[in-house]
């Protein structure tokens, strides 16, 4: 598929960390950091509504033909038995040995029609497969448009809070439908045919919608104009990435894609730049399978389901009765924390920057996790919650340390010699912590 592929990178650059380590953070949506600020943006998905624009920064999968439930089917830890069209799933997938590539959010359009829409790893996964294997499908796949600089085939909006439902009843034409959770069905709005997805974030209720882009300025008028009188606000770039934290969603762990000759034929296929992620942070391996979770630590055991075959099937089987490690809440020390920012207004050298209030300096982040001085686990997507004035991140841990209550500490910094152009010179300290639920608040969806 391409003259420098992923295994030509890695080949080239000596082993996949020395690849994919301190490579920075490429620019994560089209829209501004902030559109009023980012503190009244976060308060507006708990105390009125956030109107949030998806349409930028995810890749998009459309497949279709008699072999495309079968493609899902194989390659998806999901049962599928009951999943008509019109409704919505969060799909996972696991390479061979049953470690975690991806996951995204699939949608039943039509007969044989699908429409899947995450980060890049379980498309690329998918197409391979669907490419390579004997299916009959036809497979689209659309880049993430803030790299392409292209306009996306669809717009695609969200609307959450306290107030999400009743500017939805305002915004469409007619009646809003009465929808399960993760059913869609058409609707208008300002004449205009949208997907309306019964959906949530951050625990709060709301919806999600899309349609041909071409209609997104009328569209996104007619919301904005129907939350005006609740306080819509439009989440920026800054506040919509934090709203994960309270969720309990990891939004990128590495794909475990980079080893192992179960997967060397993808890599070849895969070009070099679909597969470029960088690692950062404390956690330093040299191992790339260090960085690899499973769909079990994180949570997804309960979407798992053995009642039919997909790849990595038998490691999940042999998994999910023992697991190792469990995904976790830290609530980060707010006194720690302080520590960090008063560094820089004292002589010496600083602590690692903390940028509030999503700190990111690597798309795949991995902060060492301590308890009595020994590695118990890696903490990753972080951020500061204004409403709950703390700092937390979510983690996968040891089970013996994932109990809510337990004090670890967080590692926070890059390895001695890190030459990741988005961290300045530091020194690595230790940040107090202690473990919570996931999710971290009360799901209200």
């Amino acid at each position: 598929m391409s003259s420098h592929s992923l295994e030509d990178a890695i080949r080239s650059a000596g082993s996949p960390v020395e690849l994919l380590r301190d490579l920075g953070v490429a620019r994560f949506t089209a829209l501004p950091d902030e559109y009023t600020n980012w503190i009244d943006e976060q308060k507006s998905w708990a105390e009125s509504v956030a109107f949030a624009d998806q349409s930028y920064h995810m890749t998009d999968l459309h497949v279709e033909g008699p072999d495309a439930l079968d493609l899902y089917r194989d390659h998806c830890v999901n049962s599928f038995e009951g999943f008509d069209v019109g409704k919505a799933k969060q799909m996972v997938l696991a390479n061979p040995n049953g470690y975690f590539i991806g996951d995204a959010i699939l949608f039943h359009l039509d007969d044989e029609e699908f429409l899947s829409v995450g980060a890049a790893p379980s498309h690329n996964w998918l197409e391979f497969n669907a490419e390579t294997g004997d299916y009959d499908v036809d497979v689209e796949f659309q880049a993430r448009p803030v790299g392409t600089r292209e306009d996306p085939n669809n717009f695609r909006f969200q609307v959450q809070g306290p107030d999400a439902v009743a500017v939805m009843e305002e915004t469409v034409d007619g009646d809003v439908p009465d929808l399960g959770f993760f059913n869609f069905a058409p609707v208008e709005i300002d004449g205009h045919e949208v997907n309306l997805l019964r959906h949530g974030m951050a625990g709060e209720a709301g919806y999600e919608f899309w349609g041909p882009y071409e209609f997104e300025p009328e569209v996104k008028r007619a919301v904005l104009d129907a939350g005006e009188e609740y306080g819509i606000e439009r989440l920026g770039s800054l506040s919509y990435q934090t709203a994960n934290v309270l969720l309990g969603w990891l939004p990128l762990p590495l794909p475990a894609v980079y080893s192992g000759e179960e997967m060397a034929e993808f890599r070849e296929w895969l070009p070099a730049r679909r597969g470029m992620l960088s690692i950062g942070g404390s956690f330093d391996a040299d191992s790339i399978e260090e960085y690899y979770v499973t769909p079990v630590e994180l949570g997804y055991d309960r979407i798992t389901n053995f009642d039919h075959d997909f790849v990595g099937k038998e490691a999940l089987e042999a998994e999910i009765e023992n697991p190792e490690r469990k995904k976790v809440t830290l609530k980060w020390d707010g006194d720690d924390v302080v520590d960090v920012h008063r560094s820089l207004f004292e002589a010496g050298e600083t602590k690692k920057y903390l940028q509030l209030p999503h700190p990111r300096s690597g798309a795949c982040p991995y902060d060492q996790v301590l308890a009595d001085g020994e590695s118990v686990g890696v903490s990753t997507d972080k951020s500061y919650i204004y409403q709950e004035r703390s700092m937390l991140s979510l983690a996968v841990l040891d089970v013996d340390y994932a109990e809510p209550g337990t004090e670890v500490t967080i590692v926070w910094g890059e390895p001695e010699g890190s030459q990741n152009p988005k961290v300045a010179a530091h020194d690595p300290t230790e940040i107090r912590a202690t473990v919570h639920p996931v999710p971290y608040k009360e799901d209200r969806r």
